[in-house]
C-alpha cells in the first residue's frame, strides 16, 4: 500500500459510488482519509520478511537464494458474488486471505508475504477494525505479512496476491497426474455449500454459529502441502467443486479420473438432507477449500500417517484413481457412474 504517490492510494473519482451498507454503518461518511485509513488498520511497521514493505512505490523481496521458487497467487473477492451483504467482516478478513493461502497450500509452497487491493464504499471503522483484526489473526498464524496494496473508493471488493516459497522442482503442478494414481482429498466435503444453501432460508444460521464455520472461515491446508512436496504429484485446492476442480487436473495432465461415491468423506451437516441432494453439494458445491492430490500407490502408507500426525490430526481420505481415458467418472457402489453435473462453478458459464 503506497504513500504520497498520486496515482494510488487516493480516492478515486471515477470508482467513487453511492455508500453501501457498510460505508453507512457507522454513522454516516467517516472524516478518516485514506492514508489514515492505511496507518491504523494495515500499517504494522517495519517488515519482518521483506526488504521494504508498506510506503513505496513497491515492496521489496530480498531473493530468497538460487534454489528457492517463488510461487506466487491472486484472489478477488467480491461483495455480491463471493459473499453475502451483511457477512460478519472479521470473517470475510480471514477469508479473503485464506483462499489465497490455500493456493499456495495447492502448489506445496510456505507463505511468505502477501499484498491487498481494498475498494470500500466507505470509510467504515467498525467495518474495517473487525476485517484487519480477522486477516491478520491468520497472518500470525503463518508468518506471512502485508508488503503493499492500494485502496479506492468503490462497491466492496477484496483482491490478495499472496507470495510463497519453496524449493526448486517440488512444486505440485495440476500437469503431473499420471494413470494409476491414487486420489485423495483432505477433510470432508459439501459443508460450505450447504451453509451456504442454508443462508438462503427463511431462518438462516446466526452470524459465527459451527453451521458457517466453513463457509466463513476455511481451514487453509498449508502444513499439508508442505508435506506432500515429495509424496503427491498434482494437486489443486477444492474452490469450485470437487468435480470442477478434478477436471481442471485431468485436462492439464491429459488423463481421466474415477471418483468412488461412497468413499468420499461427507461434512457432518450432510447427514440431515436427503440423500439425492449429497452428492452435488459435497461434489459440485465448492468452497470447501480442501486439498485434492494425486500419488503413486506406493506412497499410500506415508500419505496415511501424514493424517495421523499427533500435532495436527486431519481426516486423508483415498477416493479414486486417475485413468488413462479422458472425464471424470463418479461411480456407485457398484461401480456404475452416476449421473450428476460436473461442470463445477464458473464465473462466465
Amino acid at each position: 500500500m503506497r504513500k504520497g504517490t498520486p496515482s494510488r492510494l487516493r480516492p478515486s473519482a471515477s470508482g467513487a459510488g453511492a455508500p453501501g451498507k457498510h460505508g453507512d454503518r457507522a454513522g454516516g461518511s467517516s472524516t478518516m482519509g485514506e492514508f489514515e485509513l492505511i496507518r491504523r488498520f494495515f500499517d504494522r511497521g517495519p517488515a519482518r520478511h521483506a526488504e521494504l514493505g508498506l510506503g513505496d512505490d513497491c515492496a521489496l523481496l530480498s531473493r530468497r537464494g538460487p534454489d528457492t521458487t517463488l510461487a506466487i497467487t491472486t484472489d478477488m473477492l467480491v461483495g455480491g458474488r463471493h459473499f453475502l451483504e451483511g457477512t460478519d467482516p472479521e470473517a470475510l478478513g480471514h477469508k479473503a486471505l485464506a483462499v489465497n493461502l490455500s493456493d499456495l497450500a495447492s502448489m506445496g509452497a510456505s507463505p511468505l508475504a502477501f499484498t491487498l487491493a481494498l475498494a470500500l464504499p466507505g470509510a467504515d471503522e467498525a467495518w474495517l477494525g473487525a476485517f484487519s483484526r480477522g486477516m491478520f489473526a491468520l497472518a500470525d498464524r503463518f508468518d506471512c505479512e502485508l508488503i503493499g496494496g492500494d485502496t479506492t473508493r468503490g462497491p466492496l471488493n477484496l483482491c490478495i496476491t499472496a507470495i510463497g516459497e519453496l524449493p526448486a522442482g517440488s512444486a505440485l503442478r495440476r500437469d503431473r497426474a499420471e494413470p494409476g494414481d491414487d486420489l485423495w482429498v483432505s477433510g470432508e466435503l459439501g459443508g460450505a455449500a450447504l451453509a451456504l444453501a442454508s443462508l438462503r432460508e427463511p431462518h438462516p444460521p446466526a452470524t459465527g454459529s459451527p453451521a458457517l464455520g466453513r463457509l466463513e472461515r476455511p481451514e487453509p491446508r498449508v502444513a499439508l502441502g508442505v508435506a506432500l512436496r515429495h509424496l503427491a504429484r498434482a494437486a489443486i485446492d477444492v474452490s469450485d467443486g470437487l468435480i470442477g476442480d478434478l477436471g481442471h487436473i485431468c485436462d492439464r495432465s491429459r488423463v481421466g479420473a474415477e471418483v468412488d461415491w461412497p468413499a468420499v468423506p461427507l461434512a457432518a451437516g450432510l447427514a440431515s438432507v436427503a440423500a439425492a441432494r449429497r452428492p452435488a453439494l459435497a461434489l459440485a458445491g465448492g468452497d470447501d477449500y480442501e486439498l485434492l492430490f494425486t500419488a503413486a500407490p506406493e506412497n499410500r502408507g506415508s500419505i496415511e500417517a501424514l493424517g495421523r500426525a499427533p500435532a495436527a490430526p486431519l481426516r486423508l481420505t483415498r477416493i479414486g484413481r486417475i485413468v488413462a481415458s479422458s472425464g471424470v467418472r463418479i461411480l456407485d457402489a457398484r461401480g456404475v457412474a452416476m449421473p450428476i453435473d460436473a461442470s463445477g462453478y464458473d464465473h462466465f458459464g
